[in-house]
């Protein structure tokens, strides 16, 4: 599964797109990293890629829990978003906004909603078919 490496303009948006890369990847052995181009701009590679050998590969975020507003605005901004980007500004964009007021004000807990939603999907955190109930197990146990 070896994929060619690719250039991204911006360090951000190439931490992005490893990070999405690798998470889509998380049961197999093909993991990307970033590293700067001798040419300008951020090459997304394997680390193992011949061409990189010795090259320093920029440390890539285990989480985006301290994801900053000027972050978000570069996604806004950005003419050709990542999909994944895209998929989830796109889910909070078409919300009326009275409806985002009110989980803000009153703290509607949206990851038990979302792991609600996916063991009633029946999958497992690999996106493995498990079945309702060992879904459950897994995506409601965190309470």
């Amino acid at each position: 599964m070896a994929k060619e490496p690719h250039k991204r303009n911006s360090l951000q948006k190439a931490l992005d797109e490893a990070v999405w890369i690798n998470f889509r990847h998380r049961n197999t052995d093909y993991k990307v990293g970033v590293i700067e181009s001798v040419k300008g701009g951020y090459i997304i590679a394997h680390p193992d890629h011949s061409a990189f050998e010795r090259e320093h590969f920029e440390t890539l975020p285990s989480d985006y829990s301290d994801m900053t507003y000027k972050h978000i605005a570069s996604i806004g901004m950005d003419e050709d978003p990542l999909k994944h980007w895209e998929e989830i500004r796109g889910m909070v964009s078409v919300v009326d906004g009275e409806i985002l007021r009110f989980i803000l004000a009153k703290n509607v807990p949206l990851e038990k909603l979302i792991r609600f939603e996916l063991a009633c999907r029946g999958y497992d955190k690999d996106h493995e078919w498990v079945g309702f109930e060992k879904a459950k197990e897994i995506w409601l146990t965190n309470e």
